[in-house]
Formats: C-alpha cells, structure tokens, sequence
C-alpha cells in the first residue's frame, strides 16, 4: 500500500504547474475572462495593462469567501478597499479600484448586471509631494556665474537669470523668441499652456544677464534667427539641453542636489509668495489656471510664516508669565 501511495504521489509544482494553477484558479471565472478577451482585441490593450487588471481583479476574487461578481455588493467592495488599507498604498488602490470600476462598467454594458456597485466607491486621497525649491542663499550660489571670456556660459547665465526672474516653464523659455522681449518695458511675452498668453515682468538682473548674452549672441546665429537661446549647432535650443545645462552649473556651483529647470520656477514661486503673500498674483505669474494649484506653495515654507506670525498676530504673543 505504501508503495502505492508513493506512486500516485503528485511531483512539487514546476513553474509551468503554477501556470495552470494560476490559470485554473480562473477557469470557474468565465466574466473576468471574457472582460480580459473584451480589452486585449476590442480595446488593443498591452499585455502589461492586461496582467495589471488581472492581477487587481483576481485579488478581489480570492478575497471573497462566496465570490460571484454578478452578487458583489457595493458595501462588500468597500469593505474589500478598506481592509486593503495597511497592506496597498493609496496609488495601488486606486489602481484597484480603476480596474473594478472598468470590469463594472463592461458587466453593464453587456447586460449582467442593471448596476454599478464601484459608483461611489471611495480610496485614500494620494499626498501630492510638496515641490521641491532652492532657498534663497542657494539660488544665490547658482546664479553666481562669473565667467566673462566664456560664451556658453553668458547665455546660460541669463537662462538661469530668465528662469528664477520671471518663473517661466522650460517649454516657456525654450520657444521665446527675441521679438517676445519688451526692453523698454522690462517684460517678456510668454505662450503657456493652452496656448494663453501672459507678460511677465524681467528683473534688472535678469536683464542685465540677457544684454549680455545677446552681445555674444551673433556668433550662435543660424537657421533660427528669431530664437532668443541659441546652441553652439546655431539652432533653438532644446529642452532636452537646457535640463543639462543647468545640472551642470549645479553641480559646478557646489549645490548637493539635483537641480532642473521646474525648480526654478518652484524657486521663483516659493520666495516670491513668501515675500509678499500675494497668492493670486503669483497665481497670475505663474499662468495657474486655478488658485488651487498655486497654493501648494502656501506649504514650502511654513516655519517661516509661522515666525511671521507669531511675531505680528497681536493674538499669538506668549504672556510673559
């Protein structure tokens, strides 16, 4: 009998047997199949998209102890999300939820089921990470460029200048043009997203940096004429150059971090509101559709406006008892 028992004995699972585990683990599932069917050949997605949802909508399927998608309530879903909450980050769980929501809205439309329990399902909100910005001193330490004999140097000097001076986008400052340059006025017309147009005042540093640069500017002209930032292959020059131009000064300047382009606007931003505490004018600099998106800067530097409050609010003041 032992013998027999050793012989009818099933081998250790092989990586090809936890395949058809996997896929057997599926096989009483025959709506989630056919939804994976409905996105790969209806709807063209990859094969990463596809094991993506497969692997969220499995996981909600072992997590019931009856599961039948055709009788999942809206409670027991939220219950599902709820219990996920120590073990997924809030980008995984939306992720989840994405995916139960797109496996609802195809049982509708096929006709399974007359509702959608994922409707009104809530995740935890992502925390979006507070811009990261130089202080002062170390914007200070960048611009800091005194290398007169050196022509690379002048135009990027007034790249850096031009950034920190009038907040503007990399996309921003790669497509002005000379004509955008109001001398008189010290402004510069920028198009934004959107296509929208602002002006935006140039400080007389900035100024001063772009004069020049535009002394040294003939040498760099070619294709582009009209271009205010040219390259030594004298053509406009690119983002993608712009982004190493300014890791470069970073790094030659002593910064210890990874400084790009967006961080001066950061920059620009985060001490312009600290200095004036004008949020809606900032808001208008920098093209911000919506005020919402200025007032994460209202976060960077909560210490010091804290100091300023306890220092003015005739209300904060500690008693001296």
């Amino acid at each position: 009998m032992a013998s027999k028992a050793a012989s009818t004995r099933q081998p250790l699972a092989s990586p090809a047997s936890a395949q058809e585990q996997q896929a057997a683990a599926l096989a009483p599932d025959p709506l989630l199949l056919k939804f994976l069917a409905y996105l790969q050949f209806e709807r063209a997605y990859s094969v990463q998209t596809l094991t993506t949802y497969q692997q969220q909508l499995q996981a909600v399927w072992l997590s019931q102890t009856d599961p039948d998608w055709l009788q999942l309530t809206e409670r027991q879903l939220q219950q599902h999300i709820l219990s996920c909450r120590q073990s997924l980050k809030p980008k995984s769980l939306a992720l989840r939820l994405a995916a139960l929501r797109s496996f609802y809205r195809y049982l509708q439309q096929q006709g399974h089921r007359t509702d959608n329990p994922t409707l009104y399902l809530k995740v935890p909100k992502t925390a979006k990470p507070l811009p990261k910005n130089l202080d002062v001193d170390e914007m200070a330490r960048l611009l800091d460029i005194d290398e007169p004999d050196d022509d690379l140097a002048v135009r990027d000097a007034a790249i850096l200048e031009l950034f920190y001076s009038s907040g503007l986008r990399l996309d921003e400052l790669v497509s002005a043009n000379l004509a955008d340059i109001h001398w008189s006025e010290q402004q510069i017309r920028v198009r934004g997203k959107g296509n929208k147009i602002r002006v935006l005042p140039i400080g007389s540093l900035a100024e001063k940096a772009l004069q020049r640069w535009l002394q040294r500017r003939p040498a760099f002209v070619g294709d582009e004429p009209d271009a205010l930032f040219l390259s030594k292959q004298k053509r406009r020059i690119s983002a993608r150059h712009v982004r190493q131009r300014v890791e470069l000064w970073a790094r030659r300047q002593g910064l210890s971090q990874h400084v790009h382009p967006h961080m001066l606007r950061h920059s620009f931003a985060s001490h312009l509101l600290e200095s004036s505490g004008d949020l809606r004018a900032v808001q208008e600099l920098l093209g911000h559709a919506n005020l919402s998106t200025t007032q994460v800067y209202t976060h960077l530097d909560f210490q010091h406006l804290a100091k300023v409050y306890d220092a003015a609010h005739p209300r904060a003041k500690k008693s001296s008892g």
